[in-house]
């Protein structure tokens, strides 16, 4: 990752991971029921964790939990009864963004940024921050995988599975583990050197343009 290192906007810049869970209602978007972030700033070769934010988000009153849900992620109607909406934490993890710039990356990474754009008037500063897909980025340096779905590419890697797979920190921690590899990779095979060339390779548009060009932008991280 040294290539990278050695440029300055992407030594300034802070990678947040960030996921979400989410209940899919018949004929409507996902709403959100749990959000994790892992901030990451890139240090001697390394990503270093500087920061970390999750939360469960309380579902509208017409969107059950399923059994389905409870198998698949370990979430229960009653541990989100108690949970603030999602507009709310999403406006409590905006306003932990308070030192740009930053990056935001996701895997299949237009799920999330479909979320933050339904939410982006209590998250402005998340809506304004440009997306990385890690999914496009292994398409750049794993050739002809065969399925480039998050388990395959912990597979590749040698990443074990963790306990909790399909919650979002963890699902957030093992995306930060390929995220690192993909651009050791990378750097390897001369994709990228710089900052400019990751949002060629992986960039998705942000959900709105931010407020300014000198705008401060306004994190946790």
């Amino acid at each position: 990752m040294n290539a990278l290192t050695n440029d300055p906007r992407f030594a300034a810049t802070t990678l947040v991971v960030i996921d979400f869970e989410g209940l899919t209602p018949a004929g409507r978007p996902a709403e959100p029921i749990e959000v994790a972030a892992l901030a990451l700033r890139p240090v001697d070769g390394r990503l270093l964790e500087t920061g970390r934010f999750e939360a469960l988000m309380r579902p509208p009153a017409d969107v059950p939990v399923t059994a389905r849900d409870v198998q698949l992620k370990g979430i229960t109607q009653q541990m989100l009864t108690s949970a603030a909406p999602a507009a709310e934490v999403m406006a409590q993890l905006d306003a932990h963004m308070t030192a740009p710039p930053y990056r935001l990356v996701a895997h299949h990474a237009s799920t999330e940024a479909g979320i933050i754009a339904r939410l982006a008037d209590h998250c402005p500063g998340l809506a304004a921050t440009p997306l990385l897909d890690t999914l496009r980025l292994a398409k750049a340096v794993v050739p002809r995988l065969g399925s480039y779905a998050l388990d395959s590419l912990l597979g590749h890697y040698g990443i074990p599975k963790p306990a909790g797979r399909h919650r979002a920190m963890p699902d957030v921690e093992i995306t930060a583990q390929v995220l690192a590899r993909l651009l050791d990779d990378g750097c390897a095979a001369g994709r990228w050197s710089t900052l400019l060339d990751l949002d060629m390779a992986a960039g998705l548009q942000r959900t709105r343009p931010p407020a300014a060009p000198d705008a401060e932008q306004g994190a946790l991280f």
